[in-house]
């Protein structure tokens, strides 16, 4: 069975393939290390401006779209060739890959992350809420963002990114931005406010949160669900937004009831004038910085606000060994170095081409986490720079203001 023999075969870590994702409505940034020929390898179905990790997750992207769009496929054999999906291998083996406490509790693997690379801002939107989500068959989807300045040379052509409302806007005010939607500009852009985004910094963005993402390139662990609603009907470049958006994941008997699209919305949270201090985040030391510098590696947290999904940056110095355990299952990307992972090679590649493979994406089952994993720096210069997903992980203690 190729699930078994991929498990064997990583001793508990699965190699990942590149798992490219188009969107229609957006612009690459042409930060994911893809061949310049290939953003636009899908033709109409959009350029790809993103790259999902560790996903057993559809990526919704309307009619046309193939069943397996964003999907992770588990990779075995030296050349590579034989693969299953991710989900495949979660929903056969279950809790050997995902731990008993996750599996029993969703079973399946609740979370996925991606790289986002758009070259202008995305349209204030939303991300609903429980309560609405399980009103189309879905769950509510929070996420974070992480901007590693690895993927970010440059800053794209709005590194700013707006959050919420200003704390004095009025429900009234919002209601007629949306009944406005299909008249041209809506302006509900003009009702909130910009934060500049700054590079290996981070937000917790929790579901009914309007926000516009700006340009840099974005790190964004999130709960396996894919449900949104853009609420902005033209964006600053002079794009226009389909109407369609506005009434995404809204049930049919919703379509045209704005009030609906108003009670999406967390109002409380959009409105908070201490927004920033809640859900702006640096990165925080898992332990004492001198203690992991002399054992040869620094590791952070980098997402942390949120019960659901959580993230690390790990860091192997150079010429070093070291030895990492956690207590959950993760998937991970190397953005920067080379090296070992386990059996695994490990390296951040240059340039990839369009359906080829890597060895800068692995998924490590709980077993071999809490067993701890090697990585080995050979380089006497360059780190080893990796990035770690979680669907939950209880080491980590939430960080609430």
């Amino acid at each position: 069975m190729l699930a078994e023999r991929a498990l064997t075969e990583g001793k508990g870590i699965l190699r990942l393939a590149p798992a490219w994702v188009a969107r229609s409505f957006c612009r690459p940034g042409r930060r994911l290390k893809l061949h310049p020929d290939d953003y636009f390898v899908l033709g109409t179905r959009g350029g790809i401006d993103e790259r999902w990790f560790a996903s057993t997750t559809w990526a919704e992207n309307g009619p046309g779209t193939p069943e397996d769009e964003g999907m992770s496929y588990v990779v075995a054999g030296e050349d590579g060739k034989d693969r299953v999906l991710l989900k495949e291998v979660v929903d056969l083996l279950g809790a050997e890959v995902i731990g008993e406490a996750l599996w029993n509790k969703y079973h399946g693997w609740a979370m996925f992350s991606k790289f986002f690379d758009n070259a202008g801002p995305l349209p204030h939107h939303i991300h609903h809420r429980d309560v609405h989500a399980a009103r189309v068959g879905a769950a509510g989807k929070p996420e974070m963002y992480f901007f590693p300045s690895q993927l970010n040379n440059h800053g794209g052509e709005f590194p700013f990114t707006f959050f919420g409302f200003n704390p004095e806007t009025s429900k009234e005010e919002v209601l007629a931005s949306l009944r406005a939607f299909p008249k041209g500009d809506n302006h509900i852009l003009e009702l909130s406010r910009a934060y500049k985004l700054q590079p290996d910094t981070g937000w917790d963005v929790p579901p009914g949160v309007m926000h516009a993402p700006g340009s840099l390139c974005t790190y964004e662990p999130q709960f396996a669900s894919d449900v949104y609603a853009m609420y902005q009907s033209v964006l600053m470049n002079g794009q226009v937004v389909g109407e369609d958006l506005l009434w995404k994941n809204a049930p049919e008997e919703e379509l045209g009831n704005y009030e609906y699209l108003l009670d999406v919305i967390d109002w409380d949270q959009n409105v908070d004038p201490d927004f920033h201090r809640k859900h702006f985040m640096r990165p925080l030391p898992v332990k004492p910085l001198e203690e992991m510098l002399a054992e040869g590696y620094i590791e952070e947290w980098i997402c942390y606000r949120c019960a659901q999904v959580c993230a690390k940056r790990l860091t192997v110095l150079p010429g070093r060994t070291v030895t990492i355990r956690d207590s959950a299952a993760y998937g991970l990307i190397c953005i920067e170095g080379h090296g070992r992972l386990g059996e695994w090679e490990l390296e951040s590649p240059a340039l990839i081409r369009y359906g080829a493979l890597t060895h800068d994406e692995y998924f490590v089952t709980e077993k071999a986490a809490r067993g701890g994993v090697v990585v080995s720096n050979p380089s006497a210069t360059e780190p080893i720079v990796m990035l770690k997903h979680f669907s939950e992980n209880p080491d980590l203690v939430i960080k609430s203001e």
